[in-house]
């Protein structure tokens, strides 16, 4: 109901990390949410409505962030290619870590998926010089000057999750490091733009 009321083509950039249909209740601390919907087409018709008043909200030099897991990625991309247009998709960024359990019966799932739309697929913000650099793996292969200004990052952004004695952990049970929110933001936006997470 909120976000009906945000005015039309009023928004630079929308990033969100909406629940992901994993049938439970997601719990740290003291906070908590229910994961929870009754079949796929409530889940769908959930996030549908509010993929319709995003796309509303955004400038026409708007872009969208979706950040899901493996099980609804391949559907909800779908869902967007109908919304944004499939010519708009950009990229799927994937964000990677290496902490946590190892199951002994699957490879352990150890990413998310990130995609990312424009409203214009050739009138959208992406500040290159804004790119927070890594080093090289192999520095001796591009010479010092390369090596010492590192390499921009790629579709797969190796990030750990937030630790759970973390200095910026604040106890929600998904949250995710300000790292990757900060690239996202960065690139992606400009000075004073208004930039919408409703999630």
């Amino acid at each position: 109901e909120v976000l009906k009321t945000i005015q039309s083509k009023s928004i630079d950039l929308v990033y969100i990390d909406p629940p992901y249909n994993t049938g439970t209740v997601q719990k740290r601390k003291n906070i908590s949410y229910k994961d929870i919907f009754t079949s796929h087409d409530e889940y769908y018709d959930f996030l549908i409505d509010r993929f319709l008043e995003l796309y509303r909200v955004l400038k026409s030099n708007g872009s969208f962030f979706l950040h899901i897991d493996y099980r609804e990625v391949h559907y909800l991309k779908v869902i967007l290619d109908e919304i944004f247009r499939r010519d708009n998709f950009i990229n799927e960024c994937i964000w990677a870590w290496d902490f946590g359990s190892r199951p002994k019966n699957k490879w352990p799932c150890k990413h998310n998926n990130i995609l990312w739309y424009a409203v214009d697929q050739n009138n959208y913000t992406f500040n290159y010089d804004e790119m927070d650099r890594m080093p090289y793996m192999a520095p001796g292969l591009c010479g010092p000057e390369k090596a010492a200004l590192g390499k921009t990052p790629t579709d797969t952004w190796w990030m750990t999750i937030v630790p759970t004695n973390g200095k910026e952990n604040l106890g929600y049970p998904t949250q995710k490091p300000m790292k990757l929110l900060e690239r996202i933001i960065k690139i992606h936006s400009n000075p004073n733009d208004l930039v919408l997470d409703i999630f």
